[in-house]
């Protein structure tokens, strides 16, 4: 696929485009999914060609309009040394794409001086793109989003995580379920992070927490949530998701509530 760069385009519209067009890669390979060539990585986590594909795709389209940038894929792993850092999932939820599950995402993030700046996650099955820059809000499909007016746990629909295979931290995640469950409206584990925060920037979730997820399953939605006016932290108090990987969100008015619950002793 051919691409374009305009001395014109910004960041953000360059991570939407090429997170747009890694989702017509995949679309393709969507159709054929039966077919493609599939490795594991460990057990429970899948790479497929779709994955590859996506990745050098993205790889060749952001770093061939800003040469100079550092790059860290998934898939590809960390390219150079700067001070403006591309951070991409070219497919988040791949267990969901090869099942035949419609529950899958493309992440594009850039950080900026260690701060991330520029985050787009696009649902190429839905035809929903999720785009924010810092200071400018967070959008749908170009429309202005934000969390979700629910005040009370009892009414709040949350979302999550759920480790796999050999992962240290399956019993802290099975306990985080049973103090949260009696007090919310429920949970979902639907199979793709990012856009899991998508969905809470968006209203549709009013939460979400997950332990121990790698810098480019959230790195995009992070951006979404604290433009649509999230509240979010890490696994203490005190750190930030992208520090250990832990997030915890909700809107501000569930916030205390979420995560008091989460870090209670079992």
């Amino acid at each position: 696929m051919e691409t374009q760069v305009t001395d014109t385009e910004t960041d953000l519209e360059l991570a939407v485009r090429a997170a747009k067009s890694a989702g017509e890669i995949l679309l393709k390979f969507w159709a054929e999914r039966s077919q493609l060539t599939v490795s594991n990585k460990r057990v429970g986590d899948f790479v497929s060609e779709a994955d590859l594909t996506s990745e050098n795709h993205l790889k060749e389209l952001l770093l061939g309009a800003c040469e100079a940038d550092q790059w860290l894929g998934e898939e590809t792993g960390a390219e150079g040394k700067s001070s403006r850092r591309w951070i991409v999932d070219p497919l988040d939820g791949t267990t969901n794409f090869l099942r035949g599950i419609p529950f899958w995402s493309v992440s594009v993030a850039l950080e900026i001086d260690g701060e991330l700046t520029v985050g787009v996650v696009h649902d190429a099955i839905h035809s929903e793109t999720f785009a924010a820059q810092f200071g400018h809000g967070a959008t749908l499909n170009g429309l202005p989003i934000e969390v979700s007016n629910t005040e009370v746990m009892a009414s709040a629909l949350f979302g999550t995580g759920v480790p796999f295979g050999s992962m240290a931290h399956i019993a802290d995640s099975a306990a985080d379920i049973r103090r949260l469950m009696p007090h919310c409206a429920g949970v979902r584990r639907m199979g793709s992070a990012a856009l899991d925060l998508a969905y809470v920037a968006s209203g549709r979730l009013d939460g979400f927490w997950e332990r121990k997820l790698q810098i480019w399953d959230i790195a995009a939605g992070l951006v979404l949530l604290r433009e649509a006016g999230a509240t979010l932290e890490g696994a203490e108090v005190s750190e930030k998701p992208e520090q250990s990987g832990t997030v915890m969100t909700a809107t501000p008015k569930l916030f205390s509530s979420l995560t008091s619950l989460l870090r209670a002793s079992n």
